[in-house]
Order: C-alpha cells, then structure tokens, then sequence
C-alpha cells in the first residue's frame, strides 16, 4: 500500500506515525513536511524518520505577504508531486493550512482520511476570525475525507453529532506513545529515582480549558497537608498575570512562562513525583503518554476522551472537574505514599508499551485504510454544506 501522510503541524505526531507504517508489510510511506518543521522539533528532525521513509519537505518559512504570495508555488508543488505518486491513501493530519485545504479538490481521487485531533473548538481558544477560519478548514477537510480518525470513543460520538458523520466513518485511533527524537533521548535509567521533593508538575499550554486556576486553588489545601509542595508551571500560553494574582502561597509555585525546549521538559517531568492535568474541557492529551514513558503517575479530569487512557486508580486519579477539593485531595494521597506512587508509575509505563504503542496504532490505522478505500457511499448523515 502506498501511503502519502501529510501534515502542517503535529510534527512529531505525523513523523511517529510513519515510522510505524513503514513497519507494515508491503507498506510504501511517502511523508510531507512543512519547511519549518525544524523550529519545533530542532535542526535535527530529520535523524527521527527512518530510512525506509519518502521525505519530502515543502512550502517557505516566508511570513506575511511573502508567505502567502508563495502559497500557488507550494499548492501546484504538492498537486503534482502527489498525483505522480498515485497512491492508494492520503492521511492529512487536522487540515488547518491554506495550503493542504486547497490541494484536496484536485487530489479527491484518491481516498483521504483526516485525523481531527480536535474535533471542535476548546473552550476559549479559537475565538473570532481565527476560530471561524479553523472551522471552515476543518469543514472542507471532512467533506473530502472517506473516513475521520480520532483518539477516542467520547470523541467519536463528538465527531457523530458535531459533524454529522456517519458512525463507521469515524474510527477511533488511539494517542501513541512518545518515540521519536523530542523527548526519547532524555529518557535514562534513573529516571524514578528516589526523591525528597515533593513535585508537581503542569505541563504545556496555558489556556482557559486547561483549567490550571483549579490547580492554584488546590494549592492551600495540598501545602496543609504537604508542607515541602512545589508546583511547577512549565508552559506558554494567554496572560500569565490572571493566574499570578490567583496565588496565595506564591512560594510553593516553581512557573517558567516560555516555551520549553525539550531537554528542559524532560528534565521537569523527571524531577516530578506526578503529572496534574486539571482540564476542565479537552479531546485528548499527548502529555499523558509522554508522563507515561517517565513513568510518572497522573492525576487528570473526567473531561473529553482523557480518562480513556487513564485507569484510575491504577496508573493515576481521575477527578471531576473544575474541583479543586478533589484535585487537591487527589494528590495529597499520592504524594503521601511513596510505594503507591512508584506502584502506579510502573502501572503507566506497562500501560504505554501495551495500550498506546505504536505498533498496535499502526496495525488499527491500516485497517482503517483498506476500509476508506472500499467505501463509496458519503460521509455525512446529510448534506450539510
């Protein structure tokens, strides 16, 4: 089978994928990368795609006007590239490009299968012409798409409604493991050692839905019970100010309000004794299984399709939302036992190499692939263009 993954962002997502593709039997990867891939994942990204891969890297770093007067140069280059190729699937990750959005009209002969990561706006993101603008991308992604992927079942029944699809159009395909370049080299043997620290650890972006205000108002109740607490904010996103004038106990915050270079996140997921995921809306989280592989228990909310990769319990808690009593009460009781703590790491990481792994993601997604290209009938339960 060949294969044409294609993607503007996702990029360590997309590059894992492949990889696991190129795996299957008489499988033929041909992966398309954006040219700025190289300001998330380093200068070095390309060292992550096996050998076996196409590469091919497109478009211009070009911002502004001059971005956007290069896009009929980029659009016609991946038109024609790909219908050289005559494959027989083409796997777009969440079209949210000008540039992919408009090459699919003229490359629908082919089956397309999209991969919505999110299904529909998060809680107070994606506002104004920015929100509308993914809306329509997302919309026409879907319209010329055979089947849409997404990582779990709350989130298929999203999919169902919100976008009037067809249930056996919709295959949930679970969130792999973290096993490419950014985080896996970081990973070392001492990485559950014992520790007198009591850290927590919020990772990644800050905004509205993930509820990190629950989090700092959590704080007073942990810190009674655990007076050496430390909470790590590590992340960028709205204004910090907002949550800064929420702290009563400014002290017990560790924040780093930038953009975490790799290194440095795999350092702070090391040095914690757990991962805090107070979101208060969500799809579904790649942070859980980077924690995972750090063997790092979670505490998270029953929101979106997280609790489908937790066992609560077992390899975390997971506590109602927009609760900080809970949230708090949670991570009092893991942070008081140390046996339970390295218990449920060993839990999630046996969770990781069994539930999450890529070679069981990549064997769902080619059968969902021989499905796409036998289906004809339409996606959508009606016409709602």
């Amino acid at each position: 089978m060949r294969i044409v993954l294609l993607t503007a962002w996702f990029f360590d997502y997309t590059i894992q994928l492949a990889n696991s593709l190129s795996k299957i039997r008489n499988s033929e990867v041909y992966l398309y990368m954006p040219s700025n891939t190289h300001k998330i994942l380093g200068d070095s990204w390309k060292n992550s795609v096996d050998k076996d891969i196409h590469l091919t890297v497109y478009g211009t770093e070009k911002t502004g006007l001059l971005g956007y007067l290069a896009l009929p140069k980029t659009i016609l280059y991946l038109i024609g590239n790909i219908l050289k190729l005559n494959p027989d699937i083409i796997h777009v990750q969440e079209s949210g490009s000008i540039a992919i959005t408009a090459i699919l009209p003229f490359i629908s002969k082919y089956p397309i299968v999209t991969t919505n990561h999110d299904v529909k706006p998060h809680l107070g993101l994606d506002k104004g012409i920015w929100g509308i603008y993914r809306e329509i991308m997302r919309k026409i992604a879907t319209r010329y798409s055979k089947m849409i992927f997404v990582h779990g079942t709350y989130l298929k029944d999203l999919a169902i409604d919100y976008l009037h699809l067809l249930p056996e159009k919709v295959q949930v395909i679970p969130i792999g493991e973290q096993d490419v370049l950014p985080f896996k080299k970081f990973i070392n043997e001492d990485m559950n050692a014992p520790s007198n620290e009591k850290t927590i650890l919020f990772f990644g972006r800050i905004h509205e839905y993930k509820g990190l205000k629950y989090l700092i108002e959590a704080e007073p109740i942990i810190s009674r019970e655990i007076p050496n607490i430390k909470i790590v904010i590590a992340g960028i996103g709205e204004d910090f100010r907002k949550y800064e004038d929420m702290m009563i106990n400014k002290q017990n915050f560790i924040v780093h309000n930038y953009h975490i270079p790799y290194d440095e996140g795999a350092q702070l997921i090391q040095k914690a004794k757990l991962i805090v995921l107070p979101y208060v809306d969500a799809s579904q989280s790649g942070v859980i299984p980077i924690a995972y592989g750090f063997k790092k228990p979670v505490v998270v909310t029953n929101v979106g399709s997280i609790p489908e990769i937790v066992d609560n319990g077992i390899t975390g808690y997971i506590v109602p939302p927009r609760d900080p009593v809970a949230l708090g009460n949670a991570i009092i009781k893991m942070l008081k036992n140390e046996e339970l703590l390295q218990e449920m790491g060993e839990n999630a990481y046996d969770k990781l190499k069994r539930d999450l792994s890529w070679e069981r993601i990549s064997k769902i997604t080619v059968e969902a692939y021989h499905r796409a290209c036998n289906e004809l009938s339409p996606i959508t339960r009606h016409e709602n263009w």
